[in-house]
């Protein structure tokens, strides 16, 4: 009797963890999307009254007065001020890539929490549509996945980029597989192009896919604007380097603990009471604390962008 109590518990017991690894799986593959479609919805408000403030400038006017008649006439410069540089992790930019159902707004900065929110800007390089080569990682199975198809993009493909100094079109011209060390291809290659950077293949972090495209002949780059004298020159980050993100246990066991506090609850409410109403009372509340829970356990995991 008493063995057949053990196998059982041994057996409830690994139920029970089968289910959570497999609640897991769904928080990264769909439960991170909620995040990133939260974030994405913030950050499109947001670059839009950007582009609003940018169409629309306080203009600095000078008054001229007219000889004789006394008249003032107001001049608005016809220049405009170089834009200002993007704090990390806000809007920088929509990217629209139909081939691939694609249509994002780019933040700046490519570290786990920046990608978290959409695909990320490489801030040593250029925006897109200046001068140079403007390189953008994004996540390709986690946080709403924007490069998950991005092995199926083919030469000619359309990939259109605006910023607040306007809206580029690029052309796909190449497709390649590097490895996580391999940051030549974010140096300069002596053209204007648009470099497009996930993990490969799907679900792994052994290797990156590059997809290269160029500026459309038609448009002209914009110069990239020139780096104060004291600013350092800013060298590529290295692909292996993207995914990390410190992580502080204190968060991760406090939510452990609550959902652990919040199954129990329920148990000793279903001994008292009746077992199946009283855990689908407690289950809203224990699946809440579960998905806050994965969110800082997931900090500690080798993460693929």
């Amino acid at each position: 009797m008493r063995l057949a109590r053990v196998i059982g518990a041994i057996g409830r017991t690994c139920i029970t963890a089968g289910v959570l690894i497999l609640l897991f799986v769904a928080y990264q593959l769909w439960g991170t999307g909620i995040r990133e479609s939260q974030a994405q919805a913030r950050l499109e408000d947001d670059f839009e009254e950007i582009l609003a403030d940018a169409r629309d400038p306080a203009p600095t006017t000078t008054s001229t007065t007219a000889p004789g008649d006394g008249a003032t006439t107001t001049s608005v410069p016809e220049t405009v001020e170089p834009i200002e540089p993007v704090p990390e992790g806000e809007p920088t930019a929509r990217i629209v890539i139909p081939a691939i159902g694609v249509d994002k707004i780019v933040v700046e900065g490519v570290s786990l929490a920046d990608l978290k929110k959409g695909p990320g800007h490489f801030p040593e390089t250029p925006l897109p549509g200046q001068a140079g080569n403007a390189a953008i990682a994004g996540h390709r199975t986690t946080y709403g996945a924007p490069f998950h198809r991005l092995d199926e993009l083919e030469p000619g493909d359309e990939i259109t980029v605006e910023t607040v100094q306007g809206e580029f079109r690029y052309l796909v011209s190449e497709q390649q597989i590097v490895s996580p060390s391999d940051v030549h291809v974010l140096e300069d290659k002596g053209d204007d192009r648009l470099t497009l950077i996930a993990c490969h293949p799907k679900y792994s972090a052994r290797q990156r896919i590059v997809v290269v495209a160029h500026l459309a002949p038609e448009i002209e780059a914009l110069p990239r604007p020139p780096r104060a004298v004291d600013d350092p020159v800013p060298t590529p980050t290295a692909f292996e380097d993207l995914d990390g993100e410190g992580a502080s246990t204190v968060p991760t066991v406090l939510l452990g603990l609550l959902c652990a506090a919040i199954w129990f609850a329920a148990w000793l409410l279903g001994r008292a009471w009746r077992r199946w109403p009283a855990y689908a009372l407690g289950l809203p509340f224990f699946l809440v604390a579960l998905f806050y829970f994965f969110e800082e356990f997931s900090r500690f995991l080798p993460s693929s962008f």
